[in-house]
């Protein structure tokens, strides 16, 4: 949870009486941590403050605030606060996005309205200043070109700045055999967010449990990478138009794949959705997200057949078999590629109004003829990863 998150419900000025105000200051009392603005009520503060601004735990909000006044030697008597009015950033608190569970469908509503408002933004080449001031670190430890680059393009777009580190696993202080959460630390003193992937499963929560400004999981190793299934969810309500009562064939690494995951996890979220699971044996989908599936009520099913399933669902989500997590068993890897592709006679299977989506990078689990198709939805897709992640800063950073 972001730090700057400590004065959710009120704001401070020196020996002043402030008027009902729309944000905070720039600079808060001459912190180096912009605070973010938020609607807030009417607050009068007699405060003094020490020059420097101490971080924190991950405490509740109010043992934040109260540990934040002692240790920062700010002194302050609130004469007079009125309640703001209800508003969706009061409704849905956001600090940090690790992983798809902690989406449920009203926010998923809600951050999908505030990325159709990032289209128009986009489209608009004078692109908005709402996050000027703001630094975003990206740490990657994995490579990965669309995920970094969408981030840093959203950041920008937005006003904001990017630290960034590429194959940080090789080229930053980790190969010396620094903890990741002394990384996490040293660059929370640089930056106002931070986006990491990382090769191990659990490692972003990790970083948000040291971190106190927000942290954004891009992907950690084979656990989740919950903004890929924000923008795959997104991109299934604007191509098929309706998230209920939908039928998904997910296809391909199953047992590697973040990204499926994280859809499962989302996908729960709806009703009457079936989800078809169609991959070769050495890869299948693993247990949890079953069971968890069958806890939700979620119907599902494992096929050997492609063909019919693809015939079946709204959307074929095709998926790379990951050579990187098979270590040394390449036999395995062999065994698995190349069994289940997407090409013409795929399409011909599919129903008109139906999808094939991919979250890239492809080899040659989909064939370039597919490319031409207006099915062929997975480099619209990437470009709603765009919409996602810029609305994700803006409301973790401004708010809502």
């Amino acid at each position: 949870m972001a730090a700057s998150s400590l004065f959710s419900s009120y704001s401070m000025s020196m020996e002043v009486s402030s008027p009902k105000i729309a944000q905070y200051p720039v600079d808060y009392l001459g912190c180096h941590r912009r605070i973010p603005s938020k609607p807030l009520g009417y607050l009068n503060s007699i405060c003094c403050t020490s020059s420097r601004f101490l971080r924190n735990g991950k405490l509740s909000k109010w043992e934040k605030a109260e540990r934040f006044l002692h240790k920062a030697g700010i002194r302050c008597q609130a004469l007079e606060i009125e309640a703001a009015p209800p508003s969706v950033g009061q409704k849905f608190q956001l600090d940090d996005v690790i992983e798809a569970q902690q989406f449920d469908r009203d926010m998923l509503n809600a951050i999908f309205d505030v990325a159709k408002g990032m289209e128009n933004i986009e489209r608009n080449s004078a692109g908005s200043q709402v996050l000027k001031g703001y630094l975003m670190a990206t740490l990657f430890y994995e490579p990965s070109t669309r995920t970094r680059l969408s981030f840093e393009s959203a950041m920008k777009r937005l006003g904001g700045e990017v630290l960034t580190t590429e194959n940080a696993r090789e080229f930053s202080s980790a190969a010396k055999g620094e903890t990741l959460e002394d990384t996490i630390r040293t660059v929370e003193g640089y930056s106002d967010i931070i986006v990491m992937r990382h090769f191990e499963s659990g490692a972003a929560k990790r970083a948000a449990a040291t971190a106190g400004i927000p942290v954004i999981n891009a992907g950690d190793g084979p656990g989740q990478h919950p903004t890929q299934a924000l923008l795959d969810v997104y991109t299934i309500e604007r191509e098929v138009g309706k998230l209920d009562g939908i039928k998904v064939g997910l296809v391909g690494d199953l047992a590697n794949g973040r990204t499926v995951r994280s859809l499962a996890y989302l996908l729960s979220k709806y009703k009457d959705v079936k989800i078809y699971f169609v991959s070769p044996e050495v890869v299948k989908m693993k247990d949890d997200i079953k069971e968890f599936l069958t806890s939700k009520g979620v119907k599902w099913e494992e096929s050997a057949d492609l063909m019919e399933v693809a015939s079946k669902c709204d959307v074929v989500y095709q998926t790379r078999i990951q050579k990187e997590r098979f270590g040394e068993r390449i036999d395995l890897y062999e065994e698995a590629r190349g069994k289940y592709i997407v090409n013409q006679n795929v399409l011909k299977a599919m129903q008109k109004h139906a999808v094939v989506m991919h979250p890239l990078p492809r080899l040659d689990e989909i064939t370039v003829d597919v490319d031409g198709d207006p099915r062929a939805a997975y480099f619209r897709q990437a470009k709603n990863g765009l919409y996602i992640r810029m609305a994700l800063l803006k409301v973790l950073l401004v708010g809502w």
